[in-house]
């Protein structure tokens, strides 16, 4: 379980990744944001992730024991999403050793 799980959240930051470098070539965000904002489902879907990423973020604070890790993982994710969101399981997932179950990675 624990390679299929490093498979999916590699492949999860990987396309992220590229297809984030992809989009920005084609278009700006800044560019493209007044279109996007006059879309209401883009501003749900946009409200939605934002509350998501908070959600993670608070497993994530659980997990870190200091203020800066807390800030900086924040800020990460705040500012690139399900990328930094993947790499952080990646990480946690990478830490565990051969003989902790999965139950460790949601422990501190």
């Amino acid at each position: 379980m624990k390679t299929a799980l490093k498979l999916l959240f590699a492949a999860i930051f990987l396309w992220m990744t590229v297809l984030t470098i992809r989009t920005s070539l084609a278009a700006s965000l800044w560019s493209a944001w007044d279109s996007y904002a006059a879309n209401p489902w883009a501003v749900a879907t946009l409200y939605d992730a934002y509350f998501g990423f908070i959600t993670f973020w608070v497993w994530v604070a659980y997990k870190e024991s200091t203020l800066w890790s807390r800030v900086l993982w924040l800020v990460l994710i705040l500012c690139l999403g399900n990328i930094a969101m993947s790499l952080y399981v990646l990480i946690q997932l990478f830490r565990l050793k051969p003989e902790q179950s999965l139950e460790a990675l949601f422990r501190r």
